[in-house]
């Protein structure tokens, strides 16, 4: 049919790609329904809403590529040539063009819209005054927690005190630092309570990581970025760096336990500078 005139013929090698494309989609959809490879388990509030602004993209574009994928697959099986054949041409379709402009113009706009109110309910929201503050230093190549401790009034910190154990300069003889808690690695929350970091970088943009909380927020030098979480689920998890951030970037990373209130108020106390010194 590569004339014009005439059903076309099928190919074998038409066959072969379409049954190629056919086996395409069946992986696919497949991948999607038993989600042997899926995000790791979720364990925040905000990140529910995350996860069905996600689940819808992949729904839109997935239906897309069925449809595009099983035509293709349809067209290349049924209709071969000799090679030998003059294509034929017809002009544009005007109504054609516009239903399929139109269209997609509206699913990307409330796709967009979706996103947006996710974004906005975790950036552009009031902080809960009863939010958990903690500082967090990003450098090359590790991550700082600091805590303020029970009176929530974080120590004095200056550089003259920097050493290879006090990245942050935290001054260990200032009256407010001494219920602080400074912690190289290990960063402990308590759950089901609002959580608020602050983050900050020494040298190169770092990316803080909690694939399970889904967060995902640059340090970058220079600026104190704030963002906000609610963890939901008791367990330790993985804090990794999703920036490349120099030669030992595949090391930066540090561990997550997440535990009830009072197991979290027992590991304040115990690691607090006043009984670290």
């Amino acid at each position: 049919m590569a004339d014009g005139n005439g059903p076309g013929r099928i190919t074998l090698s038409g066959l072969a790609l379409g049954a190629i494309l056919l086996i395409l989609i069946v992986v696919s959809l497949w991948l999607f329904i038993a989600q042997p490879y899926w995000f790791p388990t979720l364990a925040s509030i905000h990140g529910a809403d995350i996860d069905s602004v996600f689940m819808a993209v992949l729904v839109v574009t997935g239906i897309a590529f069925v449809a595009v994928q099983g035509l293709l697959g349809y067209f290349v099986a049924r209709y071969g040539s000799r090679g030998t054949e003059k294509a034929a041409y017809w002009h544009d379709n005007p109504k054609a063009e516009a239903f399929l402009l139109i269209t997609t113009a509206i699913i990307l706009t409330v796709l967009v819209f979706m996103g947006q109110r996710v974004w906005a309910s975790i950036y552009f929201t009031e902080p809960d005054p009863n939010a958990l503050i903690i500082q967090i230093t990003a450098e090359q190549f590790q991550w700082s927690f600091h805590y303020s401790g029970p009176d929530k009034t974080f120590g004095r910190t200056e550089i003259r005190f920097m050493s290879d154990t006090n990245n942050i300069g935290l001054d260990k003889d200032d009256p407010a630092a001494k219920d602080d808690v400074f912690s190289l690695g290990q960063m402990h929350l308590p759950v089901n309570r609002p959580i608020r970091v602050r983050l900050r970088s020494k040298d190169v943009i770092h990316s803080f990581f909690l694939p399970n909380l889904r967060v995902k927020q640059d340090a970058v030098p220079g600026m104190g970025i704030e963002v906000g979480f609610t963890p939901t689920k008791t367990g330790n998890f993985e804090i990794a760096c999703a920036e490349l951030c120099g030669l030992g970037h595949y090391k930066m990373k540090a561990f997550l336990t997440i535990e009830s209130e009072q197991d979290f108020n027992k590991w304040l106390d115990e690691n607090s500078v006043a009984k670290q010194q």
